[in-house]
């Protein structure tokens, strides 16, 4: 039987074609991960991909952390790709990407509700109570409206830092006992009652790769590492409501 080279024989061989493509990329993406795991001595890859800058590989490392490399990791660059033509940073492009997260996963009964105005606007920090910059934030939260803050209380810093929330969580009014301690430094009273929220926060805190307080999430998931001021929080509220 005889094929018209546009009817089906061209089409095997298409997909002949493209299967044996992504065959070799995917040979080539494991071969990399396995040359980098072996320079690092340890099990340390979250995923390789192919980038359309001069041949190199994007190593998203399990710590959260984006390296890049030759298809034979003969080197390793730890540093920023920017595009000329776009003049973006795709580095900070890709890891804001990456460390996105579905707001919607989150388990907000594990938080302390403030609800601002009309509350349209959501957000989401962890915070650690004996965290400086989280003071700061604590203070120019204060000033912004119409806006649900959910606080997770994340303590990492010290033992001191497990005491104040579990104490702030086991309060009648957590979020007035919270703001009373982040503004004004009240210390908050003791007091006793199920924490395993708090628990809980520090474990939800570790698999999303928080590694410092305080950090933002916005409502479409863009993660925000670090204190901004009100009015640079509410551009980027403004853009992730976009």
């Amino acid at each position: 039987m005889k094929f018209s080279p546009r009817g089906g024989a061209m089409k095997v061989l298409l997909a002949i074609l493209a299967l044996g493509l992504t065959a070799g990329a995917y040979a080539n993406e494991d071969a990399v991960k396995k040359a980098v795991e072996g320079f690092v001595g340890a099990a340390a890859v979250d995923s390789v991909a192919k980038t359309s800058y001069g041949g190199l590989y994007e190593v998203v490392l399990k710590s959260g952390e984006l390296v890049y490399t030759d298809e034979k990791a003969s080197f390793i660059i730890d540093g920023r790709v920017i595009d000329t033509r776009t003049r973006k940073d795709v580095t900070q492009e890709r890891l804001a990407k990456l460390s996105a997260i579905d707001f919607s996963t989150l388990p907000l009964s594990q938080a302390i509700k403030q609800v601002k105005g009309n509350g349209k606007r959501v957000m989401a920090t962890f915070e650690d109570p004996n965290c400086a910059y989280c003071k700061r934030l604590g203070k120019e939260l204060a000033q912004m409206s119409d806006v649900t803050i959910y606080t997770f209380l994340y303590p990492i810093l010290t033992p001191d830092s497990t005491t104040k929330s579990n104490n702030i969580w086991c309060a009648k009014d957590k979020a007035k006992v919270w703001n009373d301690w982040i503004v004004d430094a009240k210390v908050p009273a003791t007091a006793s009652c199920d924490t395993a929220a708090v628990e809980k926060n520090v474990a939800l805190g570790h698999k999303l790769r928080i590694s410092g307080t305080p950090t933002i999430f916005l409502a479409d998931g863009t993660r925000i590492g670090g204190f901004l001021p009100a009015a640079e929080l509410e551009k980027a509220m403004a853009a992730a409501t976009k």
